[in-house]
């Protein structure tokens, strides 16, 4: 998921032209659609890149960008977007904001803590930030470099002689707060105890402890599987209880 750190206008003879994308969207990542073919960068946010990892001190390493990603998918993937062009970066993407349903996509990715708000670009999101860090949501539930410091540290390590940019942000909530105990994406809360698993056939299995196999049962995020904290969460979202 490349940034722009810049951005390019495509000029003809009467001027900065954009194209207005609508249609049916197919989520990349966090912060960048196909709609109807065309690739959109979500203006003013910026999301965790898909192999990025998140955690801290009070919380372990999890998958928190594939996580994002999977979260997109589930809001956004196959509804249809009305995109309004901002910019194009230099990568060639349109820039754009995009409403479903009457409602900012962006928006509502900060809002629930599935992106940060890219004030270097805009202030749009700013208070919706702002109101998913109080309260814990998402991201904001647990340790996490922005997208932007992940993206720096990995050209440093690509290339040793340059140091890493700073701007490194980590939300760290006090472990005893309602948000570290509830806000926690499921599959990393201690509270959320039932576990989601995709057989071979792709059926979708939970397990709840004292099951047979409840233990030798591994999540693996990135393959869709899950925590559930509770069976009828698990049910409503078209899971079966595991026979043993």
């Amino acid at each position: 998921m490349l940034r722009p750190f810049c951005f390019i206008a495509a000029i003809t003879l009467g001027g900065v032209a954009h194209a207005d994308p609508s249609g049916v969207i197919r989520v990349v990542d966090g912060d960048t659609f196909k709609v109807a073919g065309t690739t959109v960068r979500l203006h003013a946010i910026d999301a965790p890149e898909t192999d990025q990892m998140c955690g801290d001190a009070n919380s372990p390493a999890w998958a928190c960008g594939a996580w994002v990603r999977t979260e997109a998918i589930a809001l956004f993937e196959g509804r249809t977007a009305r995109c309004t062009a901002r910019d194009t970066d230099r990568y060639g993407r349109i820039v754009a904001k995009c409403s479903v349903d009457g409602r900012d996509a962006g928006e509502v990715l900060v809002s629930l803590g599935l992106a940060f708000a890219y004030r270097e670009y805009g202030m749009d999101y700013d208070l919706a930030e702002k109101g998913a860090a109080v309260n814990g949501r998402g991201l904001h539930a647990t340790g996490v470099m922005s997208p932007a410091a992940f993206r720096s540290a990995q050209r440093a390590q690509a290339r040793p002689e340059a140091s890493p940019g700073s701007g490194a942000k980590t939300v760290t909530v006090n472990k005893d707060s309602p948000a570290k105990k509830n806000g926690l994406p499921n599959m990393i809360n201690p509270n959320c105890r039932i576990k989601g698993n995709i057989s071979r056939s792709g059926e979708r299995i939970y397990h709840v402890p004292g099951q047979e196999f409840y233990t030798r049962t591994q999540i693996s995020v990135t393959k869709g599987e899950r925590w559930f904290c509770s069976e009828a969460d698990a049910r409503a979202a078209g899971w079966r209880k595991a026979r043993n």
